[in-house]
């Protein structure tokens, strides 16, 4: 007997050095690179931009992980995510390296990378390989979580 694998259509999203895989559900618009207001260079909250009438916060994922972070530049993108809390926040972006590229994951196509053991306290689940890709899986709700507590303070 075959069991069917349930395809999953998610987006690829490319980093300076690194590739996140996201469902594409989770994902409102990719849109074009503007610099966020109040920006912080040294901050993995960026600052904020105008979407649908909102101010959303940006994000650096790269700086919340201690990675280093790229200069913005012609490809750069942010993609602006729902909340997956279930809660009443707003959306929010995620600053990307480029277009992000629609994939569709399952269990065949999908291995964890064993080997790759995420730094603590990061937004980051664990590395996939992905066909003939590596990406990062994000913790969504962390970063939420992180968003808030940081909005809050602000």
């Amino acid at each position: 007997m075959t069991i069917a694998s349930e395809d999953i259509y998610s987006l690829l999203i490319p980093l300076e050095n690194e590739r996140l895989v996201v469902p594409r559900s989770c994902v409102a618009e990719v849109i074009r690179y503007s610099a966020p207001s109040d920006n912080d260079a040294d901050s993995w909250l960026c600052g904020s931009v105008t979407w649908n009438n909102l101010d959303i916060p940006v994000v650096s994922l790269e700086r919340m992980c201690d990675m280093s972070p790229p200069t913005p530049a012609g490809r750069t993108r942010i993609v602006v995510f729902h909340p997956v809390s279930g809660s009443d926040d707003i959306p929010y972006g995620l600053l990307a390296e480029g277009f992000p590229q629609m994939v569709r994951v399952n269990s065949e196509v999908l291995k964890v990378d064993q080997s790759y053991k995420p730094p603590p306290e990061s937004p980051i689940i664990c590395r996939v390989h992905l066909l003939q890709e590596q990406a990062l899986i994000p913790d969504l709700e962390l970063i939420e979580q992180r968003l808030s507590a940081a909005l809050a303070v602000s």
